[in-house]
C-alpha cells in the first residue's frame, strides 16, 4: 500500500503522554498510584540510595576495584609531526594550535611527538618534545622550543 496523507500515521509510543500520577480512580492509576501494596517504596518520603538493590550486595560494590587514579596527573595535548607537515607555515606560536584544529583549547599543554616527516624548517613552540620529534625537527632545519625554556632564556 503507497504511503499519502490518507494513512500516514505516528510511530508507536509517539503520542502517549507522561504518566499523571495520584489523580484519582479514573487516571487508571488509581488507588495505589502505580506504588503497587505495601513495602518500603510504597510509603510516602520513602528514597534510597542509587544503586539499592533491596539489601542485596549492590553491583558496584560487588565488582573488584582495579588500578589507581593519580590525581595529579598531567594531560597533554598530543601533535604529531605529520599533521605539522600538512600545514604550510613557519612557526607555530602556542596560541596557534587552536587556531589550526591541532588542540581543542588554547590553554591546553601540548606534547609534540616524531611520528612523520618534516620536509621544511619550521620552529615549533610546544610543553613537550619526544627524542625523535627534536632529532627529526632540527634535521629539516627547524628549531624546537619548549615553552617554559624560552621565557627563562630571554630573562
Amino acid at each position: 500500500m503507497a504511503k499519502n496523507l490518507s494513512n500516514l500515521r505516528a510511530p508507536k509510543k509517539a503520542n502517549i503522554g507522561r504518566k499523571r500520577v495520584g489523580r484519582g480512580m479514573g487516571s487508571g492509576m488509581g488507588k495505589t498510584s502505580t506504588r503497587g501494596h505495601k513495602g518500603q517504596r510504597s510509603r510516602s518520603g520513602s528514597s534510597m540510595m542509587r544503586g539499592f538493590e533491596g539489601g542485596q550486595m549492590p553491583l558496584h560494590r560487588r565488582l573488584p576495584k582495579r588500578g589507581f587514579t593519580n590525581i595529579f596527573r598531567t594531560e597533554y595535548t598530543v601533535v604529531n609531526l605529520d599533521r605539522i607537515a600538512e600545514l604550510d607555515v613557519k612557526e607555530i606560536a602556542l596560541e596557534d594550535y587552536k587556531k589550526l584544529g591541532l588542540a581543542s583549547s588554547s590553554k591546553a599543554l601540548i606534547k609534540v611527538l616524531g611520528s612523520g616527516e618534516l620536509v621544511k624548517a619550521v620552529t615549533i613552540h610546544a610543553h613537550k618534545f619526544s627524542k625523535s620529534a627534536v632529532e627529526k625537527i632540527t634535521k629539516a632545519g627547524g628549531k624546537a622550543v619548549v615553552a617554559g625554556e624560552a621565557a627563562a632564556a630571554q630573562a
